[in-house]
C-alpha cells in the first residue's frame, strides 16, 4: 500500500493540486496529492492487470483523495465478475466523501446486467449517505437514458426529496440529460411542476445551456421556470 501511495506522489502536480482543491469542498488540501485524471486512469489499469489492486481496495479508509479516486477507477476495470465488482462497490460507497470520487465510479459491467443494477439503484437512492444517493442518480443518468430507459425511472428520480446540494444538483443534471435524450417522456414532469422548485429551475438552466436541445424547446422550457 505504501508503494502505491509513493507512486501517486511521484505523479504529483502541485499546481493541479491547488486548482483541484478549490473544486472539492470538504476535503482538506493536505489530503489532495494533485494527480491528473489520465494518470490515475492509466495507473488503475496497470494495477488491475497486475492483480495488485485486490489488496489495495480492501485497505479502507484511504488517506488521500487520489487513493479514493484510484479505487473508483479500479472498480470500473472489473469487467467479467459482476458479483465481485458489486461486493467491492458496496464496501467502498460508505467511504466516498465527495462528488469527484463519486463520479469516477462507472463500472462498464453495469451494461451487461441492467435489471440487477436498477434494483440496486432503487436501494442506493434511499440511502442516508449523501454520495451513495448521488451515485445512484449518476448511474441512472449514465446507463439508463438510452436503450435501458423506462419512464418509471423518471418518477424514481423525481421522488428524491433531499436538501443536500450534491444530491440536488445530480438530480437536476439527470433531468436535463433526460430532456436531451428522452424529451417527450421527461417534459410532463416539468409541466406538472412535480420536481422540487430548485431542481426544476436548475434542470431548465442546464437544459438551456445544452447544445443537444433545440432552440424552440429551450424557449418553451423557459416558460416552465418556477417563480419564487
Amino acid at each position: 500500500m505504501e508503494q502505491i501511495t509513493r507512486q501517486l506522489f511521484e505523479m504529483q502536480d502541485l499546481k493541479y493540486r491547488d486548482f483541484n482543491a478549490k473544486l472539492i469542498p470538504g476535503t482538506e488540501k493536505e489530503r489532495i496529492i494533485g494527480v491528473r485524471t489520465p494518470d490515475l486512469r492509466k495507473y488503475a489499469k496497470k494495477l488491475y492487470k497486475s492483480g495488485e489492486w485486490k489488496e489495495f481496495v480492501r485497505e479502507l479508509p484511504h488517506t488521500y483523495h487520489e487513493e479514493n479516486a484510484l479505487h473508483g477507477y479500479i472498480l470500473g476495470e472489473i469487467k467479467t465478475d459482476y458479483e465481485e465488482m458489486m461486493e467491492e462497490l458496496e464496501r467502498f460507497l460508505p467511504y466516498v466523501e465527495n462528488w469527484a470520487v463519486c463520479d469516477t465510479i462507472s463500472p462498464k459491467i453495469f451494461r451487461k446486467y441492467p435489471d440487477r443494477v436498477y434494483e440496486k439503484i432503487q436501494q442506493w437512492v434511499k440511502s442516508g449517505h449523501v454520495y451513495t444517493v448521488r451515485f445512484g442518480v449518476v448511474t441512472l443518468l449514465q446507463f439508463f437514458l438510452d436503450e435501458n430507459f423506462d419512464p418509471q425511472m423518471l418518477e424514481l428520480a423525481a421522488g428524491i426529496h433531499r436538501e443536500e446540494y450534491y444530491i440536488k444538483i445530480a438530480v437536476a443534471w439527470y433531468f436535463s440529460t433526460a430532456l436531451a435524450k428522452q424529451y417527450e417522456a421527461a417534459l410532463p414532469l416539468l409541466e406538472s411542476r412535480t420536481l422540487d422548485p430548485w431542481i426544476q429551475n436548475k434542470t431548465i438552466q442546464k437544459a438551456i445551456e445544452s447544445y443537444r436541445i433545440r432552440e424552440e424547446q429551450k424557449q418553451y422550457l423557459r416558460t416552465l421556470k418556477v417563480r419564487k
